[in-house]
């Protein structure tokens, strides 16, 4: 009797004009303002043990942890970067699960601020196969590092003028050139952001990493690549009981990243060693999850 009452009033409101809203808060939800991807590196133990392979990365990455963007780190196909027939293959391979190439990480290709002219320039010519790869399997960037011997201002002017070149060349086929902070003088925000400036191209970016910053705020540091990004690296290490990252204060750092405009691609890459990767990786999304409609 109660459920044909509750039939015939909400017919009455539908006559009405009067909407019925679904249990599920289907229509109330809000959209996200970011997506999530999945870092290669995030497995890097698996991958280098030989119990996944980089052709296999993207069904990994949408049958077992429901993310449809990746990120590959060219480690783990290095002598494929101009094996069309390979690179054709894992296309087709993200393709059929759905799955976005979004980067390439790019390491071992030569120092973009060698003190060496000679040996700088061979490293730029390094990474023009990575950005016909890129282009190739319908990324959006390749990211390199910013790396070289002398002060800031000598490393700076070097790395200046391979990241202007390499934007030059990725422009023609639409590649972004992201820097990362990784390490020495790049883990300097205010450097970092500096350098990007003075390039001064739009496909020329940054992917500020949460937690490279080391003797340089965290916080300043993602605040100062903000500016320039064109993704964002989640790192995580180690979580708490309530699953919020020791090290790392989430609901501050997607704040600002929000707070910067950022829309686009946030990846996972998760680094601890007290969870194994794939349990890693999961309290990761589930942590990116609940700023999603920050």
């Amino acid at each position: 009797m109660n459920s044909r009452r509750t039939f015939l009033k909400n017919l009455g409101l539908a006559a009405a004009g009067v909407a019925i809203t679904p249990s599920l808060d289907v229509f109330a939800a809000k959209k996200s303002w970011f997506d999530i991807s999945l870092a290669q590196w995030s497995l890097h133990k698996t991958l280098f043990a030989g119990d996944l392979k980089n052709i296999d990365f993207p069904e990994f990455a949408a049958k077992k942890f429901n993310i449809y963007g990746v990120e590959y780190v060219n480690q783990f196909f290095k002598d494929k970067a101009k094996d069309t027939t390979y690179l054709k293959d894992l296309n087709n391979r993200a393709k059929d699960n759905g799955v976005k190439n979004v980067m390439i990480m790019i390491d071992g290709e030569g120092n973009l601020g060698d003190q060496d002219n000679a040996k700088r320039l061979q490293a730029v010519d390094n990474h023009y196969k990575w950005i016909d790869a890129a282009a190739f399997l319908g990324c959006k960037s390749i990211r390199v590092n910013a790396a070289g011997k002398g002060n800031r201002e000598e490393v700076a002017q070097r790395v200046v003028e391979s990241l202007s070149t390499l934007a030059d060349y990725g422009k023609k086929t639409k590649i972004n050139v992201i820097v990362e902070n990784h390490g020495g003088i790049s883990s300097h925000g205010d450097w970092l952001a500096g350098v990007l400036k003075a390039v001064g191209k739009k496909n020329c970016g940054s992917l500020p990493d949460f937690g490279n910053f080391y003797e340089y705020d965290r916080y300043q540091g993602v605040q100062d690549l903000m500016p320039y990004a064109k993704g964002v690296s989640a790192k995580t290490n180690v979580f708490d009981v309530n699953g919020n990252e020791v090290n790392i204060d989430y609901a501050r750092m997607m704040r600002i990243v929000k707070d910067a405009g950022f829309k686009g691609y946030v990846g996972i890459e998760y680094e601890g060693k007290d969870l194994p990767e794939v349990e890693g990786i999961l309290a990761t999304k589930k942590l990116l999850e609940r700023f999603k409609t920050l």
